[in-house]
């Protein structure tokens, strides 16, 4: 029965670089299609977080990036096929320098949720999950001449640690997430615990200063933002990205937007929430308005976080055009 004020945002009040999405369209129609939704709503550009290599990142590089070079930033994977093998760390660089030279600008969405990277991921083309001796997570040895590569290359890494804390709990009625979210659960699964991953984060962060990531979602720490603010100051060479943590920063307004203040030159936009016009507009409600009680994503009502304009323009474009590999 509460009544409240309610503002519709059509466009976003500055163009925006959406740093967080993925291959939400198949061919050059849909492609087309997306960018009419991005001029109506206010995104500039678009990095698609491909993880891709090989055959299939040349093919999305024939899809997105040739007929639309200035709307989209592809960005590429990891090799992790063979990664036993005593070639294994010159292979993954090697492909990665030849992703770059037809168009990579960046690496990622490269994920681990305890099973190592690119698997048990919740979506349908996760791997088995294999001897925890043998998988490989972000700070691995292995993979220290692929991210000092990235420096070397000036493009930034985005990385998905852990998951929303929540997935480490039992899936009943008592989860702080829908039951969509559950095909995320690791709860009684052999994978690390939250704890370990974001331990993992830290000793990355730590042996690499000089290659700069981007963890999205708050680093999954979004439920506890005092948490990743620590974790901020400690490393120079991390940012954030935003996506599809609305849910969090919608329930604690006061506490988030103190944050996104805080910390404006360290968090860049994101979505990861598919391409309808309807998805932006949300964010833009909730990021540029006070409008109390706004429908959530979850089950959760949000409220508007009223961001200053300063941080907006930062948030929604300068950090991401200072980060960015544009060349």
């Amino acid at each position: 029965s509460l009544v409240v004020p309610e503002r519709f945002v059509p466009r976003a009040r500055f163009p925006v670089i959406d740093v967080h999405a993925h291959t939400y369209a198949s061919t050059p129609a849909e492609v087309a299609e997306w960018v009419r939704v991005m001029d109506e709503v206010g995104i500039e550009t678009t990095v698609i977080l491909s993880g891709a290599t090989g055959a299939r990142f040349d093919r999305l590089v024939d899809l997105y990036l040739k007929p639309y070079p200035k709307r989209f930033q592809l960005w590429c994977g990891i090799d992790t096929t063979n990664k036993e093998a005593a070639d294994y760390a010159e292979r993954a660089a090697r492909e990665l320098e030849r992703c770059y030279q037809k168009g990579a600008r960046g690496v990622g969405e490269i994920t681990d949720k305890g099973s190592g990277l690119g698997r048990n991921t919740g979506y349908g083309d996760a791997q088995p999950a294999e001897p925890r001796e043998k998988r490989l997570h972000h700070d691995d040895g292995r993979l220290d001449p692929f991210w000092k590569k990235c420096a070397e290359l000036k493009i930034p890494v985005n990385i998905h640690i852990a998951d929303h804390p929540s997935a480490w709990r039992p899936p009943d009625a008592r989860q702080e997430r829908t039951p969509g979210y559950q095909r995320f659960n690791q709860y009684g699964k052999d994978v690390l615990s939250y704890q370990e991953l974001l331990a993992h984060r830290d000793r990355l962060l730590d042996k690499h200063p000089r290659t700069t990531f981007v963890f999205c979602h708050f680093s999954n720490q979004g439920n506890d933002l005092a948490a990743v603010a620590k974790v901020l100051d400690r490393f120079p060479n991390l940012y954030l990205d935003i996506a599809a943590r609305h849910y969090e920063i919608g329930r604690q307004p006061k506490t988030a937007a103190k944050f996104l203040v805080r910390y404006q030159d360290r968090l860049v936009f994101g979505t990861d929430l598919g391409r309808e016009k309807s998805m932006y507009q949300q964010w833009w409600r909730l990021l540029e308005t006070g409008d109390e009680y706004l429908p959530g994503p979850v089950w959760w009502r949000l409220y508007g976080l009223e961001l200053p304009e300063t941080v907006l323009e930062k948030l929604y474009r300068s950090n991401a055009k200072k980060l960015l590999n544009w060349q």
